[in-house]
């Protein structure tokens, strides 16, 4: 028997069937049947609905994804940068190309 290539599932119908076992109208063998699922995978999206639903009445706004900010590096590139624009910068008045406005 060969096997079947790996499918992806949006959201939406991980959804739909974790709402149709929860509903329990149907066994989960006839849900697998219906939505072409196995099994197993429905009991999980069903669990993976079932501890995620208190979230969505928390009062507590839920914190962005944002990567954190490492701010050790980021002085230290300002630092960088600063002594590059002063060298330019001194360099550039040596020569004669620098205007006075950086004076």
């Amino acid at each position: 028997m060969a096997r079947r290539p790996r499918r992806n599932h949006s959201p939406a119908f991980k959804a739909k069937v974790a709402l149709a076992a929860l509903k329990g109208d149907k066994t989960m063998s006839e849900l697998a049947t219906q939505f072409d699922v196995h099994p197993n995978q429905i009991k999980q999206w069903k669990d993976q609905l079932l501890d995620g639903v208190s979230d969505v009445f928390d009062d507590k706004p839920t914190a962005s994804k944002e990567p954190e900010i490492d701010v050790k590096s980021l002085h230290a590139k300002i630092g960088q940068l600063t002594l590059e624009n002063d060298f330019l910068g001194e360099a550039l008045a040596k020569a004669g190309l620098l205007g006075s406005a950086k004076k």
